[in-house]
């Protein structure tokens, strides 16, 4: 007795679909491409040795495994599922690297911020300039000597209007 629809592999390989076809379950007649793949890449004969050799647990894990690895070795003839595991495993470096990069800066901005309260905390209080300029680059600290420096009073440069 057979199916009122044959599974994919049936169809493809134009024969009865048997009412215990082992690749019914796996390769449904709505996704003929997956059959088509596997079949490239293992044959039919490979994948029904394959499939009756598993606990019949197991044999759906295997046919998406099979379906992957075909899959992924017709994109890529070479390296296959091994080529993308490659590019998982570079991606994860280069993951480490930044996070290694970002925990060594938090640290040092950590340790660069724990200092300065500490300084802080040393200092006498004194009187503060009216003025207070940021802790940046050294070019960033306005010198009176120079023709551009914005004065407290008219915050415009020296003969400017």
């Amino acid at each position: 007795m057979s199916h009122s629809t044959r599974c994919a592999a049936c169809k493809s390989l134009r024969r009865r679909c048997p009412k215990d076809c082992i690749l019914a379950p796996y390769f449904p007649s709505n996704d003929p491409q997956r059959f088509a793949s596997v079949h490239k890449i293992f044959g039919a004969g490979n994948i029904t040795k394959i499939l009756q050799q598993l606990p019949v647990h197991q044999r759906a894990e295997a046919a998406d495994c099979m379906s992957f690895e075909a899959t992924s070795r017709i994109q890529d003839p070479v390296y296959g599922c091994v080529g993308i595991l490659s590019q998982l495993q570079q991606q994860i470096l280069i993951t480490q690297r930044e996070l290694e990069m970002t925990q060594a800066q938090l640290a040092f901005y950590s340790a660069k911020q724990q200092q300065q309260e500490e300084a802080q905390q040393e200092k006498p209080l004194m009187a503060q300039s009216p003025v207070q300029y940021c802790d940046g680059p050294s070019w960033f600290y306005p010198n009176q000597q120079d023709p551009f420096y914005l004065d407290q009073q008219h915050l415009l440069p020296p003969g400017f209007l």
